[in-house]
């Protein structure tokens, strides 16, 4: 792999959800070569998503933006900047960069709101938070009734982690499951969409 001479890629847009990081998320670690951040554990990363940082990286460069995730396989921190007109900026600084990360300021309720609306489909902002709870806690209770294991997870348990192996996102149609294994997709799609339809 070629050495990046840059340590962070940025990505601007006007609509949030097309600002996409330039860098690839995952890559093969060096376990012999890892630094404080990546030795530290995802419970340690996750300290820091939905604050504003600091980041310290190689050849003196620093980076300033709101943790919105830290890639468990790479260690890169994916920042992003509040720019005019609404506009976001995505930046990646690489895990083998990272030096050292200060938190310069606590997230509110408000900011972790707006973090976590940035690459959320845009189907889901047309449905309130209250809206986005129901959707979410009719479709486990339908899932579990139907004796399929389902947990919450990640930001406020918005996330929907079905047997341990696929994803339901907000809004929670089946457009928002994700899995690496086919069958399973395709199967918990069906049942979603057979539940949707159900409900209209």
């Amino acid at each position: 792999m070629a050495a990046a001479t840059t340590a962070a890629t940025t990505a601007s847009s006007s609509c949030p959800r097309t600002a996409q990081p330039a860098a690839p998320l995952s890559a093969v670690v060096d376990v012999g070569n890892m630094n404080d951040w990546q030795r530290k554990s995802p419970l340690d990363w996750e300290k820091y998503v939905n604050k504003m940082v600091k980041v310290a990286g190689v050849e003196k460069h620093e980076y300033e933006g709101w943790v919105l995730t830290v890639d468990p396989v790479s260690a890169s921190i994916v920042l992003a900047t509040f720019l005019e007109n609404e506009q976001v900026s995505i930046s990646v600084v690489l895990g083998h960069a990272v030096q050292e990360v200060e938190i310069l300021k606590e997230g509110d309720d408000e900011m972790t709101q707006r973090l976590s609306g940035i690459f959320a489909p845009e189907e889901s902002k047309a449905y309130s938070p209250e809206e986005l709870e129901k959707r979410k806690n009719n479709l486990k209770a339908w899932l579990e009734t139907n004796h399929i294991p389902v947990t919450e997870q990640g930001e406020a348990g918005r996330t929907l982690c079905v047997a341990g192996v696929l994803t339901i996102d907000p809004p929670y149609s089946p457009g928002e499951c994700s899995s690496t294994n086919e069958i399973i997709l395709s199967r918990v799609q069906g049942l979603i969409e057979r539940y949707l339809e159900n409900q209209q």
